[in-house]
């Protein structure tokens, strides 16, 4: 039967776990006149050397190739066009394993709504029956199974928000859940945030339980701010559609005399959604065809004007002075703006009126509260002289969209050797790993995984537009 929970033996690659630092009292020992007997060391460091030994001498034990494997999956953090692909994707492929006789038997389970749905048990396992339904997924946006925004370290809000009782702890609850689902592979689907908790639980289920889970991670952000990762999942898409989405809303520059238009890209740290979007839609703004130029609209009032990522300083007085000089010229101004940019400014400036700052589980600041779209609008719209002013947001529409055919591809390639490396036994998170020659896809181990990746201003093609845009 394919769809048994049969208990399967795996292979975690996380580092071992610390070593005792208890001190040895060696040079009080040394002031006493009585012959002492050296002390055994303490029981949890022998535990953990034991572990080590066994990992290493047994190692070919944590292999799944022939076995029966339990793959369960899960997506969290927020939305990308990725998700549904990945799961369709990591499906296929292991469906494939499973018929080329790599392995003696599968389960898929789906955990709902991220780790949510591992801390209170919520999943379902997908028959053998319904498996080929799982292709349709492939162009489908959102997640399929739900997400949610959930740390796992974070004890006090997942008691706060029902998650767990109190008393207990987030990793111990979820371990518990691994082990009585029987789970081999855990393969998360997210963001910097979402895999790093997977190492941790990962780590926490074999040092407290002897548990072996092997978790392979795939790199979903719109941000593309995930080192040591070339390219996340879902970026290309976002990109491609905020600047359908900005071909559309770029018409309201005709509503009004003295138009601003703001169009809010997502990306807290990273301006390279801002900048690709930008690009993205300028590419299309050239294959139109316009009237003739004494029409007021056209494609110069149709451009972006100006980019603001969090990467470049924005002297907003300055730019502010060489945008006013085009809304005398076009009657309108069409700025693009990472949700990130500005952020620093803003907060300190609430700080020190004493204001609270609101934060999430992990501690970012929730954007849609600080509203820099707001605080740019009021500054911007004087210095300009803009009779009205909008601030349009892209973000929703992009990240909800279904995978396009760029991201589709890496995601099916990353997915591949995603599975060949749960057979392996080897855990880690996957993607291009840009601090390798060539790039390669690999599993990168969950400690080098870390958020925040600056876009690099430097590359040609960007440099090239803000030239063209008259920003430098």
């Amino acid at each position: 039967n394919t769809n048994t929970n049969t208990p399967t033996t795996t292979r975690t690659t996380m580092q071992d776990p610390t070593q005792s630092n208890e001190g040895k009292h060696g040079a009080e020992s040394a002031h006493k006149k009585q012959k002492t007997t050296q002390a055994p060391p303490p029981a949890q460091t022998q535990t953990e050397q034991e572990r080590t030994a066994t990992m290493a001498s047994n190692a070919a034990d944590f292999e799944l190739k022939g076995k029966h494997v339990n793959v369960a999956m899960l997506t969290a953090g927020g939305l990308a066009p990725c998700l549904s692909s990945s799961i369709c994707h990591l499906a296929k492929h292991w469906i494939k394993s499973y018929r080329a006789g790599e392995i003696s038997g599968l389960t898929i389970r789906f955990y709902k709504d991220g780790y949510r749905g591992l801390l209170i048990g919520d999943s379902f396992v997908v028959p053998e029956a319904e498996w080929p339904t799982m292709d349709a997924l492939d162009l489908i946006g959102g997640s399929p199974i739900g997400n949610s925004r959930v740390k796992l370290t974070n004890v006090k809000n997942c008691i706060e928000r029902g998650y767990v009782k109190e008393g207990s702890t987030p990793l111990e609850v979820a371990s518990q859940t691994l082990l009585t689902d029987k789970v081999s592979v855990l393969h998360t689907i997210g963001g910097d945030d979402t895999n790093t908790q997977a190492a941790v639980l990962s780590k926490y289920l074999l040092d407290e339980h002897n548990g072996k889970v092997t978790v392979v991670g795939m790199p979903k952000t719109i941000d593309n701010d995930v080192i040591p990762i070339k390219q996340t999942f879902g970026a290309d898409t976002a990109a491609r559609q905020g600047a359908l989405f900005f071909s559309n809303i770029v018409s309201e520059s005709s509503a009004n005399p003295r138009m601003l238009i703001l169009h809010e890209c997502m990306g807290r740290d990273s301006g390279f959604l801002t900048a690709r979007t930008a690009y993205y839609y300028r590419e299309s703004l050239q294959k139109k065809e316009f009237a003739s130029p004494l029409f007021p609209s056209h494609r110069q009032s149709r451009d972006v004007h100006a980019i603001w990522i969090p990467e470049v300083k924005l002297d907003l007085m300055a730019e502010g002075a060489r945008l006013k000089k085009l809304m005398d010229t076009y009657g309108c101004v069409n700025v693009f703006f990472g949700e990130g940019t500005g952020v620093e400014e803003i907060v300190r400036d609430m700080e020190s009126k004493g204001e609270e700052v609101p934060r999430d589980a992990f501690g970012h600041v929730k954007l849609d509260k600080v509203n820099p779209g707001s605080y740019f609008s009021k500054r911007l719209a004087e210095v300009v002289g803009a009779e009205k002013t909008i601030v349009q947001k892209s973000g929703y529409f992009a990240r909800s969209a279904a995978a396009n055919e760029f991201d589709r591809e890496l995601i099916g390639n990353c997915a591949d050797e995603a599975v060949r490396s749960a057979i392996r036994g080897v855990s880690g998170c996957m993607g291009e790993d840009e601090e390798k020659e060539g790039n390669p896809i690999r599993p990168i181990e969950f400690e080098r995984i870390k958020g925040g990746k600056a876009f690099n201003v430097e590359q040609e093609w960007f440099q090239k537009m803000v030239k063209e845009i008259g920003q430098v």
